[in-house]
């Protein structure tokens, strides 16, 4: 059965005064390349958070991560990729590595960040936020969980490891394993396919 998850969940922890009005904005990177990545920058648009991993059975989602960018970028998303070392040890190169790997096989253009934790005490601010904002179980339990991010800097969705990022049919009736954040006035499900179409139009 699909579930709903409410943001701002007690117990969780909550934003502290920086960041509190100001959602994923308030938090940034470091690009794979050393340079700041502040997801404030990518105010106004829709962001795909992914933890990525070379060596991972699902690696090849790099290729559906690239065709997202391509065909949506010019309509407001940006896909961001973010390699961690965290589940099985299959991120264990270097950033230059990464970005070889990235590019020579996969074809990968879209924005990485450095290597990252995400989970447990040492995991990324911006992990821990949306961790609080969640609840546990739209924490990643593996590589390639992927958060979606509105425009103004809401956490609208969470989609797990298995759930491929391209907006697709749901097959054999099955159900979606995108999970929509619940509003404390709306609270309606949203598919995968659904939430990607509703924010890039």
């Amino acid at each position: 059965m699909e579930k709903s998850i409410v943001i701002g969940a007690a117990g969780e922890g909550a934003q502290d005064a920086s960041s509190a009005g100001r959602g994923a904005h308030a938090f940034g990177f470091t690009a794979i390349d050393g340079a700041p990545l502040p997801l404030s920058g990518y105010a106004g648009k829709a962001v795909l958070v992914v933890n990525t991993a070379s060596r991972c059975g699902f690696t090849g989602q790099y290729r559906a991560l690239q065709a997202l960018w391509s065909d949506y970028r010019g309509r407001g998303l940006v896909v961001l990729g973010v390699p961690s070392n965290d589940f099985g040890g299959q991120e264990p190169g270097s950033e230059a590595e990464i970005r070889a790997l990235c590019g020579e096989d996969y074809g990968v253009d879209f924005p990485l960040t450095a290597k990252t934790p995400v989970r447990g005490p040492e995991a990324h601010p911006f992990y821990r936020w949306a961790r609080a904002e969640a609840g546990g179980l739209a924490a990643p339990k593996w590589n390639f969980h992927k958060y979606l991010i509105a425009p103004d800097g809401r956490l609208v969705l969470f989609l797990d490891h298995a759930q491929g990022p391209a907006p697709a049919p749901r097959r054999g009736g099955g159900a979606a394993r995108g999970r929509r954040l619940r509003s404390e006035t709306g609270g309606l499900r949203l598919t995968a396919a659904g939430a990607l179409r509703a924010y890039l139009g």
